[in-house]
């Protein structure tokens, strides 16, 4: 079986970012788009404008022109 890489290009907050992957997902995407200590902060994750739980990032696909918000907690008062 011959597999090929696919280019995908999608957005993060409006950013576009272009991988190159078989099956590129949300977890491939955080990890191109968010820096390490980003990585380990509490946020949410949203795809085309629907949640998406952390459980789920590894499976969740990506597909061309897709949308991706990053969502990180204000702290304050």
């Amino acid at each position: 079986m011959n597999t090929k890489a696919a280019i995908t290009t999608y957005f993060i907050n409006g950013q576009v970012i272009t991988i190159a992957s078989i099956t590129p997902n949300i977890s491939m995407a955080l990890l191109h788009y968010l820096s390490p200590e980003q990585q380990k902060q509490s946020f949410a994750v949203a795809l085309n404008g629907d949640f998406i739980g952390k459980a789920d990032y590894q499976k969740t696909t990506i597909n061309q022109e897709d949308s991706i918000d990053v969502l990180f907690p204000i702290q304050g008062g």
